[in-house]
């Protein structure tokens, strides 16, 4: 028998009032974003659509006899959660990942593989940046502190974490 109970990823009207981060390119704030996103989902019971479940253990006769109506939901949750995912990217970003008929998980490990790619180099480039990176180039301290914040979050993305020392 299907539940009718309104599943809660249908009662988000506007995901912006959740997720108030845009991922650009440019920013790198992909691990900030990932992560919103991430305690977004466990919240409203949609983290299956970015790690699929296994399909081992749906040999029980009562999941077949609902297939049908669950794949219907799922269906739709997933066209919902992708819409999260598109509203809160960047244009650029946005034509970079769609493609028809994408699923969420399809979207998700895009987004992972436009940041998390060709780690060495970027390790090279954002380890010279944070080098590089000079208080009086910003006009105050807590600009500067911002900019090596989001250089050192970009380090951890690509296992290269900075040390407090």
């Amino acid at each position: 028998m299907a539940d009718n109970k309104l599943h809660p990823a249908v009662t988000v009207t506007n995901i912006r009032n959740f997720i108030h981060v845009t991922l650009e390119m440019e920013k790198g704030q992909y691990s900030s974003w990932a992560e919103i996103f991430k305690i977004h989902y466990r919240a409203f019971q949609v983290i299956d659509h970015i790690i699929p479940p296994s399909s081992s253990s749906s040999s029980d006769a009562n999941k077949q006899k609902d297939k049908a109506v669950n794949d219907d939901l799922w269906s739709r949750i997933d066209a919902i959660v992708l819409q999260w995912i598109y509203g809160t990217i960047s244009n650029d970003l946005l034509h970079t990942i769609l493609k028809p008929y994408s699923t969420v998980a399809q979207a998700w490990n895009s987004l992972a593989n436009i940041f998390q790619d060709n780690r060495h180099s970027r390790l090279v480039y954002l380890e010279n940046k944070f080098s590089n990176t000079r208080l009086d180039n910003f006009s105050n301290v807590s600009a500067y502190c911002q900019e090596l914040k989001m250089l050192s979050d970009q380090l951890s993305n690509v296992g290269a974490p900075i040390q407090n020392q």
